[in-house]
């Protein structure tokens, strides 16, 4: 039987989700709907709690602390970062590195926190979740538990059989445990409107990258668990046990993830407890149920008095992308001639935690820095998943995304060193290059740009100042024109959809938000800065490209350069409120 719902019904559903994303358009002359002006009288609280659910406090680290970060080349180098243990201070690390405050930033009376997760507009609709085995004197039963950033803790929404659960993970990796993530909706509708769905999803493929690059640095594996329905991930998170909501914010049910350290995959004990080729990208379902067969605590708080408008086309369209069957694939595990060290190699450069702490969005850019061509090609072949591979050995944190990619990049180039200012196209998968030619201005130039990399799909399309046209379609923002570079996130759009189904128009967003993560860090580490742009003028960008159709759309936009501080704003310890002043941790 096909898992796939009838193609009728599967037509509907793909028909609702493109009105949505035409309709949710910015347009020269109209933007998409929203409140108009910010409601600052029912802002949402951008931190969830579970009345009456226990609170585990993990130790707050210094950066010196074990376990101490690996070099940020390190993290993306197979084997070459030794491998943790699961335990409180590792789990610690995971989500300090993944979701924790970054910083606290203070204007006059006015303070607000900055996480390491990125969020549009900084209001954090993702919430995350894991569901462990029992953990050893980590005061950790069996049971799922709400990540707290604020306090950096862990609330214990439910209680499981320790059999059950070690039943759930029995076809993964020793020592696997599940990691999930949700979204509030009304925290980015409560500002953008209509167009929030997008927003969501944008953070949630960020919440990926975060969390993959996180377990990277302590040497362990994650791959999304994809192969399953949204009710199988709903029942697990507990997100439809309204019960425990009343009147507060619902969440949607993105996604599930296994985590696994790496050496249990081909260590002798692990291989004699379980035979492992592959990793399954699902879950039992009758295990499932067994699971949640637990006690559950706690009461979602509500995050706002007032909700004043209700975006009811927000409600169809999650509805609509619901994945409401699974499908059990696997993905091969690599063979054992990959080697997985024991110990740290000699570290150059900066450490991956000095890198993550230290992410900022910009607000604004100098309008003169530029980067050199080779940083530039480095950041390029840094997206780029290496299709040829088996998932799993393919580079970190691509790994973790269990598909081609569908998303492709045109570049707005500005200010890099060695390379003609004007627009270029990375086609991340090099099969597709025919694909996007056809669906695109047959009078561009598609040579193939200077200088570039073998194996780096990258092209030249036009030359020429991209500058005032770049900040045009970014809503007339100067971030677009001001950096080295700026791109727009295109993606392989009605075709796919048509061809896998709706459920698959949100995960177009987490392969954008993912994209941006990299962007992100690879922008620290080569001295500069990036910020994400989710307002974008939709079809004037496909007019630049010369696409007439729904064939591709742009997602979201990218900038890199160099920023301009604030001088008004004082930036304060991420756990200062908690005494905890993160000695020896840049914050900046």
């Amino acid at each position: 039987m096909s898992p796939y719902p009838p193609q009728s019904e599967q037509g509907d559903r793909v028909n609702q989700v493109i009105r949505y994303h035409v309709q949710t358009k910015h347009h020269f002359n109209r933007y998409a709907r929203s409140l108009g002006y910010l409601d600052w009288a029912n802002q949402p609280d951008p931190f969830r709690r579970f009345e009456g659910a226990q609170l585990i406090s993990l130790p707050l680290l210094k950066s010196d602390e074990e376990p101490l970060s690996p070099a940020y080349d390190e993290i993306y180098e197979r084997g070459a970062v030794a491998c943790q243990s699961v335990s409180l201070r590792t789990l610690s690390r995971f989500f300090e590195f993944a979701l924790a405050l970054s910083a606290w930033k203070k204007a006059g009376e006015s303070e607000w926190a900055l996480r390491m997760n990125p969020s549009s507009g900084n209001l954090h609709p993702t919430e995350a979740y894991v569901i462990v085995p029992w953990i050893d004197g980590g005061n950790l039963a069996s049971g799922l538990y709400h990540y707290v950033p604020k306090e950096h803790g862990l609330e214990q929404r439910a209680e499981f059989q320790s059999d059950v659960v070690e039943r759930l993970l029995a076809t993964f990796p020793q020592d696997a445990f599940l990691f999930g993530l949700t979204s509030i909706h009304w925290r980015e509708a409560w500002k953008y409107g209509e167009r929030a769905f997008r927003y969501c999803n944008h953070d949630v493929g960020h919440a990926i990258g975060t969390a993959r690059i996180a377990a990277s640095t302590l040497g362990w594996n994650m791959v999304l668990l994809d192969g399953m329905d949204q009710n199988r991930v709903a029942m697990l998170l507990g997100t439809t046990r309204t019960e425990d909501f009343g009147e507060a914010e619902l969440e949607r049910p993105d996604c599930l993830a296994v985590i696994w350290p790496s050496k249990n995959v081909k260590s002798e004990a692990s291989v004699v407890k379980r035979k492992y080729s592959q990793v399954p990208l699902f879950l039992d379902t009758a295990i499932v149920k067994d699971v949640v067969d637990g006690i559950w605590h706690g009461k979602a708080n509500r995050l706002s008095r007032e909700h004043g408008i209700h975006w009811d086309i927000i409600d169809e369209v999650a509805e609509a992308s619901w994945k409401i069957a699974g499908d059990e694939r696997v993905a091969p595990i690599p063979s054992s001639r990959l080697t997985f060290h024991s110990l740290p190699l000699t570290s150059h450069g900066p450490t991956a935690g000095q890198i993550i702490r230290q992410r900022r969005s910009a607000v604004s850019f100098d309008g003169k820095t530029s980067i050199s061509v080779a940083t530039f090609f480095h950041m390029m072949q840094r997206v780029v998943p290496c299709v040829e591979r088996p998932q799993l050995e393919r580079p970190m944190p691509w790994d973790v995304w269990p598909y081609d990619p569908v998303i492709h990049l045109l570049l707005f180039v500005h200010r890099v060193d060695g390379l003609m200012p004007g627009l270029y196209c990375l086609v991340r998968d090099s099969r597709k290059l025919s694909f996007i030619q056809q669906a695109t201005n047959p009078e561009m130039a598609w040579s193939v740009a200077p200088g570039c990399p073998d194996g780096l799909p990258l092209y030249r399309l036009l030359d020429g100042d991209a500058r005032a046209i770049a900040k045009q379609l970014s809503c007339h923002q100067d971030i677009a024109g001001d950096s080295a570079f700026s791109l727009g996130m295109v993606a392989e759009f009605e075709g796919i959809l048509r061809e896998r189904g709706a459920w698959w128009y949100p995960r177009m967003f987490w392969e954008a938000g993912l994209l941006g993560q990299v962007m992100y860090l690879e922008a620290e580490a080569a001295g500069v800065r990036g910020t994400g742009i989710g307002c974008f003028f939709d079809d004037p960008v496909h007019e630049i490209m010369g696409v007439t159709s729904l064939v591709v759309q742009s997602l979201y936009h990218f900038t890199v350069g160099g920023p301009v501080e604030d001088p008004r704003l004082q930036t304060l310890p991420p756990y200062g409120h908690l005494g905890h002043q993160g000695k020896g941790e840049r914050t900046g």
